[in-house]
């Protein structure tokens, strides 16, 4: 969700805070950020008119800031104030700079255990303080604690209760996010103290490996696991395990109390460093900066009263301090309704896989049946193919980004307003991120289409994606990578390769690494943490050759194909590419394969494999191709077999990838260079706008 200017209706100020944007809205209320006189963020949240008259959600809007008024605690965001006006109760609550431990543990991967240890011992010191205050949270949960610069930060009363209450809802209806209430609140009886010990041992559990404990296809059965399963630990460290368990117990009276917890957990000495020094530190540092130069006096060089547009472009750059689920506000915005951009991004849906074919039932040296196509819906000379599980992307011919289902060809989705020239990416197999005419990011579900969130401006190329960020080159030749879950730019650097009018650089990431191939023949490889260089080389290619990454390798094509370490540059092994002076192409694109690399050299194809404790190659096979060129088109591997594009691109020879013999030619009509990709048992095959789907050999 990115923040939105006021619109007609909307207040200009709420007490002493004047109010600068939109965060966000659900059911009950609106929500603003607003600065006070002497330059202080808040969040502030207002009952929506048309609910205003019933008292019974005003006494429960009011009652939201009286309960979290009640606790002093470091530990907790602090209410600012609470009023009625106009008729309306609004709320304002600090701005808390940092992600929450959702966002943090989505971005980051799971904490290690001194990290663990101190986020235990900090929460359970602020429950304490909770029930010292004769409160339960009762939605305790990883979206609903913020990380900040002095440690996690417990936010949203909106269903805090007296130790002695009941549940708010009525039988039948879930009062807490699945996989977090305890038993007690599943089952609709008494909740207490205890009710938070169990949330906050589901909370730890997942900051320790990055899945909940208890999990299932749907509500019903992750409940059915809260009341009669045993929490799944699998993925924990051992050294923890014995401590989470204790927190999980079905029966309230053998979990243990919050000050014990807390003596459990205590961290070693710097154990907190997790919030001074590291990715996450950098994270909300940046996001405090954004605070600061919103909250910046009149005398500073930020306006107090910034316009509308400079807010929004402020916002782009610290959307997660300002956005609805980034942290600011969040401590409310998760019980009306209103959510994070991608918090209801579905998981990724399974790639249907199709069935193989025999060798034995097909006619030697002739090509199968498509399984479907040829279609006419590709951009004749567009960007390579884009598999995404259960559809496959591609520049369409009217223009825009088409999705067609891989199982049958049938067109999925369509976003006319993304440019894909300028590159499109998939993060996680569950978004698909491209960029528009006018550089602005887009990203969609990549299974439907659905719009999700929209960010940065001046995008001039889409690079590459991981499970997290997406990384890309503004028009000013800077290279960036934005957070495609809360959409904060977690860093900035000078392009490592000058822009080209003969195209694009290419880019491939894996194993916290982003390798980037310039056309000026500089590779350069980058932490994918922090933007800073790990390692270059010079001399490898000026024709837009894309590496390829499997483990920790990585295959670069060019005057030589190269095999190096991909951590650290450490050369494995090089094989130079006859005829690669000149205007010869050299190598093309290679395709990593485990641990072999296919790749194509002017009139042959080969199969390599790293000849252990030497720094040489041995060739499995030789692929000796019918006509001369050179070709970038990377071979598709799929099955037992290896598509290899013919050096002039006329066609497209099949070969078994043990033997390397071939087993037919595959011919398309109309002209240009093939685009070959596989996924699931399948490869996609375009040429001149039309592509098909076909199938391949098993084993």
């Amino acid at each position: 969700m990115t923040t939105q200017p006021l619109a007609t209706g909307d207040p200009l100020r709420l007490g002493p805070y004047r109010l600068l944007g939109v965060l966000g809205e659900g059911g009950m209320g609106k929500v603003y950020v607003g600065r006070d006189g002497d330059g202080t963020p808040a969040a502030v949240k207002v009952l929506r008119p048309e609910l205003a008259h019933d008292q019974h959600l005003a006494q429960r809007f009011v009652r939201e800031a009286d309960m979290a008024r009640a606790v002093t605690s470091k530990g907790v965001a602090r209410v600012l104030g609470a009023q009625t006006e106009g008729g309306r109760p609004w709320i304002a609550a600090e701005f808390l700079a940092g992600p929450t431990l959702d966002e943090a543990v989505r971005a980051y991967g799971p904490m290690d255990v001194p990290a663990v240890r101190a986020l235990a011992a900090q929460l359970a010191r602020t429950l304490h303080d909770i029930h010292s205050a004769g409160l339960v949270h009762r939605d305790l949960k990883p979206a609903n604690i913020v990380l900040t610069s002095t440690g996690p930060r417990i936010i949203d009363f909106g269903i805090a209760r007296p130790e002695h209450g009941l549940t708010l809802t009525t039988t039948g209806q879930i009062p807490v996010t699945p996989g977090y209430g305890a038993p007690e609140q599943v089952l609709g009886q008494r909740v207490g103290p205890s009710s938070d010990v169990f949330s906050l041992g589901a909370v730890l559990a997942y900051a320790a490996s990055g899945r909940r404990a208890f999990d299932g296809a749907h509500v019903p059965a992750v409940q059915y696991e809260v009341v009669h399963g045993a929490p799944d630990l699998s993925l924990v460290p051992p050294e923890l395990q014995d401590l989470i368990g204790p927190c999980l117990a079905k029966d309230p009276a053998h979990r243990p109390a919050p000050p014990r917890i807390s003596e459990a957990f205590a961290p070693p000495k710097g154990a907190d460093r997790a919030w001074r020094k590291g990715p996450l530190a950098e994270d909300i540092k940046r996001r405090e900066t954004a605070t600061k130069r919103l909250a910046a006096p009149a005398d500073t060089a930020v306006p107090a009263a910034p316009s509308r547009r400079r807010f929004l472009t402020a916002a782009a750059v610290g959307v997660a301090v300002l956005g609805a689920g980034g942290g600011a506000g969040a401590w409310w915005l998760s019980r009306d309704g209103a959510k994070s951009p991608t918090a209801d991004v579905p998981p990724a849906a399974a790639a249907p896989e199709a069935a193989f074919i025999s060798v034995i039932d097909s006619t030697p040296d002739e090509a199968p049946d498509t399984l479907w196509g040829p279609l006419d819906v590709a951009a004749p000379e567009g960007r390579t193919l884009l598999p995404v599980r259960d559809v496959v992307l591609m520049h369409a011919k009217t223009g825009g980004l088409l999705a067609l289902s891989v199982t049958d060809g049938k067109e999925r989705w369509r976003a006319k307003e993304i440019d894909p020239d300028a590159g499109y990416v998939s993060v996680a197999d569950r978004l698909v991120v491209g960029a528009d005419e006018d550089g602005v990011l887009h990203a969609f579900v990549a299974a439907t289409g659905r719009h999700v969130w929209e960010t940065q401006s001046g995008v001039d190329d889409v690079l590459a994606a991981d499970d997290t960020h997406v990384y890309l080159v503004t028009k000013d030749n800077e290279l960036r990578a934005v957070d495609a879950w809360t959409l904060a730019t977690t860093w900035t650097r000078p392009m490592t390769s000058p822009r080209s009018g003969a195209g694009p650089a290419k880019a491939a990431v894996g194993r916290k690494r982003l390798v980037i191939h310039g056309r000026d023949g500089h590779v350069a490889v980058l932490d994918t943490a922090t933007g800073e260089t790990a390692w270059k080389i010079d001399g490898q290619g000026t024709h837009g050759q894309a590496p390829s990454i499997s483990g920790n390798t990585v295959y670069l094509g060019g005057p030589k194909l190269m095999a190096r370490r991909l951590d650290g540059g450490d050369f494995l092994w090089k094989e130079e590419a006859f005829g690669s002076t000149g205007q010869a192409v050299g190598w093309g694109n290679p395709t990593a394969d485990g641990e072999s690399v296919i790749a194509v050299n002017g009139y042959n194809a080969h199969l390599y494999r790293a000849v252990p404790g030497t720094q040489a190659a041995s060739s499995d096979w030789t692929q000796i191709m019918d006509r001369p060129g050179g070709t970038l088109t990377a071979p598709a591997v799929e099955g037992v077999t290896v598509w290899l594009p013919e050096a002039d691109d006329s066609s497209v020879t099949v070969v078994n990838k043990t033997t390397g013999d071939p087993l037919f030619t595959l011919t398309m009509r109309l002209q240009g260079p093939y685009q070959l990709v596989s996924d699931a048992h399948r490869v996609f095959v375009a040429r001149g706008g039309r592509i098909a789907a076909m199938p391949v050999y098993g084993t």
